[in-house]
């Protein structure tokens, strides 16, 4: 990935909460079969002293897993909210006309050494996490147990676990940092105001440079 000093990021921290915010990651392999790309949700376990791992499950009928072998090389895309940037929106555009459009966005990308896990009690824990997670806000979470335990083992059987020892990431945080920061300032409460608040809140939180 291209990333300008102006948009690069690489607070862990930051990266790890846009992670948590935007869980549905591209996870990019590559066999003898050439490129495969997945859209799976992950599980981040972040960590102090390493970049932290990402769990995840595939159907067993997704054929990446077997595709992969334990510590092949890999890729997974995470990206957050993005938006067309008019030219019209900067100031300067109105007096001198040398803006163009673009297109702003957040993105991580985690490289990583993937590990297969064809074991149930790994998916089936994994699956308890996920679904405790992103049930948390539901008015009555869904709990594994409330499917019958039969269909709930077959469930489980159907899928595998897999996870990824993150070690490299970076994060590319485009919000029109480029521009004058009465450009900048004003695009991001256009976004405001069309209702792509996050994004144009982000821009607007931008700290210039000194």
């Amino acid at each position: 990935m291209y990333v300008p000093p102006h948009f690069e990021v690489s607070n862990s921290e930051v990266l790890n909460h846009l992670i948590a915010r935007h869980p549905l990651g591209v996870l990019i392999t590559q066999s003898e079969s050439g490129l495969n790309a997945n859209h799976i949700p992950f599980e981040l376990e972040a960590s102090d002293s390493t970049h932290g791992i990402l769990r995840a499950h595939v159907a067993r009928n997704n054929p990446v897993w077997q595709l992969s072998a334990n510590g092949d090389e890999v890729l997974v895309v995470f990206q957050a909210e993005d938006a067309y940037i008019s030219p019209n929106w900067y100031p300067s555009k109105h007096e001198t006309h040398q803006q163009v459009p673009t297109w702003n966005y957040r993105v991580v990308h985690a490289y990583g050494k993937i590990t297969i896990h064809d074991d149930e009690k790994y998916a089936r824990a994994l699956v308890g996490r996920l679904t405790k997670k992103h049930e948390a806000n539901q008015p009555k979470p869904w709990k594994m147990s409330d499917a019958p335990r039969d269909y709930m083992d077959m469930m489980v059987k159907s899928i595998v676990g897999i996870e990824i020892e993150i070690t490299r990431i970076i994060g590319k945080f485009k919000l029109s940092q480029n521009r004058e920061n009465r450009d900048r300032l004003n695009a991001g409460q256009v976004l405001v105001e069309q209702g792509n608040e996050v994004l144009g809140k982000a821009m607007l939180d931008v700290v210039p440079p000194r």
